[in-house]
This record gives C-alpha cells, structure tokens and sequence, in this order.
C-alpha cells in the first residue's frame, strides 16, 4: 500500500471515492499489462 501522485498524459475522468466511488477506481497500464491499480483519494487541480 502507497499514497502516490499521478499525472496523466492524456486527459481523465476520475473522481474522489468520498464523491463517488464507481468513478474512482483506476488502473496502470504499461505495454499491454496492468501493473497497478487503485482507489483516487484525493484530486489536485492542474495548474
């Protein structure tokens, strides 16, 4: 278990699981394999 800041390279729908919690879940993918998966805490607006 990790607290991690992610920024992704295209754009995203995702919202905190306090807000709603089936637009929270997410995945990391890397050539075709999934090698993370979580739950967004937490939003930080992009400057």
């Amino acid at each position: 278990m990790a607290t991690i800041k992610v920024t992704p390279t295209k754009p995203m729908v995702i919202e905190k699981a306090a807000d709603l919690p089936q637009l929270s879940r997410f995945a990391v993918r890397d050539m075709g394999m999934t090698i993370a998966a979580g739950v967004c805490v937490d939003l930080i607006p992009a400057k």
